[in-house]
């Protein structure tokens, strides 16, 4: 299933269906939902976009935001736009499968091509070799982002960054595979274990990255 605090859920399947692997499921028909671009504009079937939804019954989802905005005095609710912004990239199938890609802030854009942190990292973490992984936007000087992601390691386990890039080439689009990879000894996490991506992208480049582009990597398509 997917949806959020706001609103959950928004897509879900049960047990006893088979469903489409990888999808959370077809929409549940107590919410409208769309897939929009940045402008707020819905795109075509199949393609990724920003989630949106409206209820369709009353209490499907909450209300609105606290405010506690100066000279009000009390506190009181902001409601929603009647269609809520979710902040989460997906796509929709021609069956109303809801396919969550990665949040919005996460997203990466490379050369032109929409890149989802989530399927980087889930590829990454696929090496024997790597626990934990966690991609994110290096500015480029070529506009956009370069991507690094930071891996943690398993016990006693060793990586060479060239054999990780040729497994990365081997199971994900080239305009996916990451130009820089970096060894931590521990990832940043808030206090309920979600990666914070906020400190990453804030710390940059470390001194131990290792730039594919330095090293002479030659990426093969």
């Amino acid at each position: 299933m997917y949806g959020l605090t706001e609103a959950f859920p928004i897509a879900y399947k049960t047990v006893s269906e088979e469903g489409v692997p990888g999808t959370s499921g077809r929409v549940n028909p107590t919410f409208d939902v769309r897939i929009v671009d940045s402008h707020a504009n819905p795109v075509p079937g199949g393609m990724v976009g920003e989630i949106v939804c409206r209820a369709r019954t009353t209490h499907a989802m909450s209300e609105g935001y606290v405010s506690s905005a100066p000279g009000r005095g009390e506190l009181q609710v902001e409601p929603h736009p009647e269609w809520f912004r979710t902040g989460d990239m997906g796509r929709l199938d021609s069956d109303q499968n809801l396919t969550y890609v990665d949040r919005a802030k996460d997203s990466l854009r490379r050369r032109g091509e929409n890149v989802s942190s989530v399927e980087v990292e889930t590829t990454v973490m696929r090496h024997p070799a790597v626990l934990e992984a966690a991609a994110v936007g290096i500015p480029s000087e070529l506009g956009e982002d370069d991507i690094l992601v930071v891996i943690t390691l398993r016990p006693d386990a060793t990586v060479d960054f060239a054999d990780l890039l040729d497994f990365c080439a081997e199971r994900m689009p080239y305009f996916c595979v990451p130009r820089y990879l970096e060894v931590l000894d521990e990832i940043p996490k808030n206090v309920i274990g979600r990666i914070r991506k906020d400190v990453l992208r804030s710390r940059g480049l470390g001194g131990s990255a290792w730039d594919r582009e330095a090293h002479g990597y030659v990426l093969s398509r």
